[in-house]
């Protein structure tokens, strides 16, 4: 899929939010049609709001289908999902406070669709554990979310490099030399942690070119101008 592109056909998008709504333990009783009505159509707005670059339906839908990969090491699949339908679903480039209060749209949300409170604490908590992308020993869902989220940083070279397009255009309100120090900053944090993915296919498939991505990203940030 092109990065940064939002779908224009959500189909796929909404059957499978029908099917994790369900998966979640909805009533089945209630007409399925009222969750693309009420929650879908809402959630996949916000989803493509222009301001987004990166953070599209088109990473919704490539962080589910990593989810599809690694759902065998969660303890609940489907707060997984629901919670990668939401941990970027208020998004603003300029503030701090996307993933608290993206939390707080699912805290609000599933109750209204007769998901449990304990699977929307769950939800909750995963969207919020988003911020630092650190799950504690034995948070397999933790796991599973945050490996998803990042394995966009394992692609190709070009597809990495789109990302990386895709995030500055985001940020294109900040001018260049700032942006290029605070990325950095964020590059040499991840490269510093001992591991980027928690998921035994994570470590396996997505560590090394992760990495090998970042440190070309972060070379190509603080080198030298050149005077050519």
């Amino acid at each position: 899929m092109d990065i940064g592109t939002p779908h224009t056909d959500t189909t796929d998008l909404r059957a499978r939010w029908r099917a994790t709504v369900a998966e979640a333990g909805a009533p089945v009783d209630r007409d399925p049609d009222r969750y693309a009505d009420r929650y879908a159509d809402r959630l996949l707005a916000a989803w493509a709001e222009p301001q987004r670059r990166y953070h599209t339906t088109a990473h919704l839908a490539d962080v589910l289908a990593r989810i599809d990969v690694l759902a065998p090491y969660a303890a609940d699949p489907a707060a997984v999902r629901l919670a990668a339908w939401f941990h970027d679903a208020v998004y603003r480039p300029d503030r701090s406070e996307n993933e608290e209060r993206s939390a707080a749209l699912a805290e609000r949300a599933l109750p209204e669709l007769g998901v449990d409170a304990a699977r929307t604490a769950e939800v909750a908590r995963l969207v919020r554990l988003t911020v630092t992308h650190d799950p504690a020993p034995g948070d397999t869902d933790g796991e599973v979310l945050c490996d998803a989220d990042l394995a966009v940083l394992a692609g190709s070279a070009q597809a990495y490099a789109a990302y990386a397009a895709a995030v500055r255009d985001e940020y294109g309100f900040v001018p260049d030399d700032a942006f290029r120090a605070g990325r950095a900053a964020v590059l040499r944090q991840l490269l510093d942690l001992p591991r980027l993915f928690r998921t035994p296919h994570g470590t396996a498939h997505w560590e090394a070119p992760a990495r090998a991505n970042l440190a070309a990203e972060l070379a190509a940030l603080t080198a030298p101008p050149s005077h050519e």
